[in-house]
């Protein structure tokens, strides 16, 4: 059989066998069209893939060789099934096991996007380890029994990310296939951000290394696209050693924009006849909010999808972008409620800042309010949508959308159902 015959069996045309070479031989890969076909995550069939198996490559022009190499299958070379070719040529490959199969840890488990992430992968069917401090979420509220009930069918263990040991001994004591870290500061605070956004993040990335895990999805940010404040450039650092790491471990870096927690803070306000606040015009920024649960899935899918490896990818939620006076418009129909806006001038916020700045020289237990109110000014002006350095702007029509829910119906839950389960952190800021 030449390569342009082989090719004939790529699983383009009904009722054709699919078919792949694998150093001459040639093997019936028909009942795993999921996996070789077209669509699949390897899109092999009708191709020769010795050196791409070699490789343990998803890469189509990986899999290559001479057509003299390709030869039909006899008595001798008997045609196997799709299921074992998967196992005898790429047994590392955690792709093509059933999930049960697939061990994937989970750290930060108990924060807002990552309860989220690990009831998505017990949904999906995964092996998942839940590795949380035994004190967690908000001021520490939750104990172990707690957080083991947040969990049925993980299997939750205990420890500190800010220990390598720890993170070694408990969260590493079998191979782990997967590394889904969903850390962040709690505060946004200096110290904090480099502590845990950076530090803690790359204690995890080294252990997975070591460890011998496949493959590490990180929970990033949209604004590290303009690094001012000190979470951004922590977020930013650890995803440069993630990037330098891809020889021995694959990733996927996730940048959602605005969470819905970080937009629904005034619900109630405006829901008692209060005013939505804003600054400036409330059009000098814009997002696309993603919802936790739509976030959860998207990391689902950067564990599977061969088309999210070593890749940046920022996501939003379905729908167009939303200004601040579009959202308070919004919220303003869905209440019923009279238009009310409380326009605060940004130049109050640089004078406030200015001051803290200026009191840290004297008392640096204030560092961090001051870093608060650039926070706070920071997501008032910058838009949380994918930023075009050539344009110098941010860009709706460049920024990814995913999911199914839109703010208006967030909104319309917020308001007759009430924010429950959408507390912010310790400092009251979102991402």
């Amino acid at each position: 059989m030449t390569l342009e015959q082989l090719a004939e069996h790529d699983g383009s045309k009904p009722g054709v066998p699919l078919l792949l070479s694998i150093q001459g031989t040639i093997y019936n890969i028909t009942s795993g069209k999921q996996f070789y076909g077209p669509d699949g995550v390897y899109p092999f069939a009708g191709k020769e893939v010795a050196r791409a198996f070699a490789l343990l490559s998803t890469e189509v022009s990986s899999s290559t060789c001479s057509a003299a190499s390709v030869r039909a299958p006899s008595h001798r070379s008997a045609v196997i099934t799709a299921a074992a070719a998967a196992s005898a040529a790429v047994p590392a490959d955690y792709r093509m096991r059933e999930p049960k199969d697939v061990r994937v840890l989970v750290v930060g488990p108990t924060g807002y996007i990552g309860k989220f992430v690990v009831k998505e992968l017990i949904k999906r069917g995964f092996n998942v380890v839940a590795f949380s401090r035994e004190a967690a979420g908000i001021k520490g509220k939750l104990g172990k029994a707690d957080i083991q009930k947040e969990f049925p069918g993980a299997d939750v263990r205990f420890g500190d990310v800010q220990d390598p040991a720890s993170i070694k001994a408990v969260a590493f004591k079998e191979q782990v296939d997967v590394v889904i870290s969903c850390l962040a500061s709690r505060t946004g605070g200096k110290k904090d951000s480099w502590a845990i956004d950076y530090q803690a993040t790359k204690n995890v990335l080294d252990a997975a290394r070591a460890g011998g895990a496949k493959h590490f999805v990180l929970l990033s940010a949209i604004c590290v696209q303009k690094p001012l404040l000190e979470f951004q450039k922590a977020k930013l650092k650890l995803e440069s050693d993630l990037l330098a790491a891809s020889d021995d471990i694959t990733h996927s870096i996730v940048r959602p924009t605005a969470f819905f927690k970080s937009v629904g803070g005034q619900i109630q306000i405006v829901k008692d006849g209060g005013p939505f606040v804003m600054f400036g015009d409330g059009k000098l920024a814009a997002c696309k909010p993603i919802s936790e649960r739509d976030l959860a899935s998207f990391i689902g899918d950067c564990v599977v999808q061969s088309d999210k490896i070593n890749k940046v990818l920022p996501i939003g939620g379905p729908g167009r972008a939303y200004t601040a006076i579009e959202q308070a418009d919004m919220l303003f129909k869905i209440t019923g409620k009279k238009t009310f806006y409380f326009k605060v001038p940004v130049a109050l916020m640089d004078g406030i800042i200015d001051l803290l700045d200026f009191l840290t020289k004297y008392f640096p237990n204030l560092e961090d309010a001051a870093e608060f109110g650039r926070i706070g000014k920071y997501y008032a002006v910058e838009s949380m949508l994918v930023y075009d350095p050539a344009r110098k702007a941010y860009m709706e029509s460049l920024t990814p959308s995913y999911g199914n829910d839109t703010l208006e119906n967030f909104f319309k839950d917020g308001v007759t159902k009430g924010m429950a389960g959408q507390e912010l952190g310790d400092q009251g800021f979102g991402l």
